[in-house]
């Protein structure tokens, strides 16, 4: 059985009130963006935001269609080595389905937790998942190329250019009284 994956791009955008041991972090803050323990990404170092952080990376990742979360860890390097500062696990639920299209770009911000899994700050991203195209000619009838060649589209105006129509479905089955 074929495993499908989509492409997840995520825009690591900011932090806001970071702390390490109740202190605010002084720089040289990043993120690691994982979908799964062997697909992940890091964004740049942030030399100057102190507690709150820019990167504004886009970072661009295949993502299985089995993955549940994706895990934000804020990191900071310092000169004892790197230490945790915080930790969100996104469900994929939260941006794929629902309410909103698939490949609609959504502004999310989440919670840190420290290792204690005390309330750490939070992480502000952008992110948009892009769905494997389907060939959809097959689907059209008789595999042709364009619009035209196998029919598809309204005729506007007499041209042959087979345009695509839009429009607003309308439907009068209301009670002409219950509107106002």
């Amino acid at each position: 059985m074929e495993t499908k994956s989509r492409t997840l791009e995520i825009t690591v955008l900011s932090a806001e009130d970071l702390r390490i041991d109740n202190k605010p972090v002084k720089k040289n803050a990043y993120v690691v963006v994982s979908v799964d323990p062997f697909n992940n990404k890091a964004t740049k170092v942030d030399g100057e935001g102190g507690s709150y952080p820019s990167w504004n990376d886009k970072l661009v990742m295949e993502m299985p269609s089995q993955t549940r979360f994706v895990t934000l860890l804020v990191k900071c390097k310092g000169s004892r080595g790197e230490k945790t500062v915080g930790l969100a696990r996104i469900p994929v639920m939260d941006f794929v389905g629902g309410y909103s299209p698939a490949a609609c770009l959504q502004f999310l911000s989440y919670r840190l937790r420290d290792p204690k899994g005390l309330k750490n700050g939070i992480i502000n991203v952008s992110l948009r998942v892009k769905e494997p195209l389907q060939d959809c000619s097959s689907q059209a009838g008789g595999g042709g190329g364009n619009a035209a060649a196998i029919g598809l589209g309204i005729p506007i105006d007499g041209r042959r250019d087979y345009g695509v129509v839009t429009g607003i479905p309308i439907w009068t089955g209301y009670p002409s009284n219950s509107l106002f």
